[in-house]
């Protein structure tokens, strides 16, 4: 009697557990924005030497955006903020805001963040989530800013990600649709074959990475996005 009753009990715990909302089987995955105190550190230090002019294009995100080297090369029109910071995530581009998005009074801003959110687990509904919690941030202090968000981009590395990084840039783009001063730059579609798999042309020996050809590929479609052709 007593071992029936102690299942009984276990099993009636699991099932409340299964079923609570307060429980959920699996928790969305928590970074540490602290990792990038030495490089925020270092932007602050270099702003204080000497600041960015205003009015700049401002680029935010993760190694995609560091990797840019050409960035000012390429868009010689305008000037260009880097300000990315390898394997972000859109978690730490928030905690970051009031040292690398706020200090500089752009006209407008790039940000690519997304993948390394969605290769580590987080859900595509829990991105969209903290994207709009950045476009919110953002608009409260510039409430006519344009805001260009590059699509997450899929990889030769990361292939098994390509479905929830589809539906993480489907939401994006549907809310950015919404909005007047809100803007999506598809990069997903034209980095695949026609086959539907990452080119290999476009990626350096690790497969997540661009090369040349990659970064050609995107100044290509950002330019004409952001309407500087």
């Amino acid at each position: 009697m007593r071992s029936f009753t102690s299942s009984a009990v276990l099993i009636l715990l699991v099932m409340i557990i299964v079923n609570c909302g307060s429980f959920p089987l699996s928790a969305e995955p928590e970074v540490d924005p602290l990792r990038y105190s030495k490089a925020i550190n270092n932007f602050v230090r270099a702003d204080s030497v000497a600041m960015p002019a205003p009015n700049s294009l401002l680029f935010v995100g993760s190694s995609s955006i560091v990797g840019w080297k050409t960035l000012a090369a390429d868009l010689p029109e305008v000037n260009v903020i880097n300000r990315g910071f390898g394997g972000s995530h859109m978690a730490d581009l928030i905690y970051y805001m009031d040292q690398i998005v706020f200090p500089y009074n752009p006209n407008a801003i790039v940000v690519y963040e997304g993948d390394n959110d969605i290769a580590s687990g987080l859900s595509p509904k829990a991105f969209y989530k903290n994207y709009l919690t950045f476009i919110q941030r953002t608009l409260e202090n510039w409430p006519e800013i344009p805001i260009f968000f590059i699509s997450i981009k899929p990889s030769l590395d990361r292939v098994d990600h390509m479905e929830n990084m589809a539906k993480a840039n489907a939401l994006v783009k549907a809310y950015t649709l919404e909005h007047e001063n809100l803007f999506y730059i598809d990069v997903f579609n034209p980095m695949l074959n026609e086959n539907g798999t990452p080119r290999e042309d476009i990626f350096g020996h690790d497969g997540l990475h661009m090369n040349a050809t990659g970064y050609e590929l995107w100044t290509e479609i950002v330019r004409a996005e952001l309407g500087v052709d």
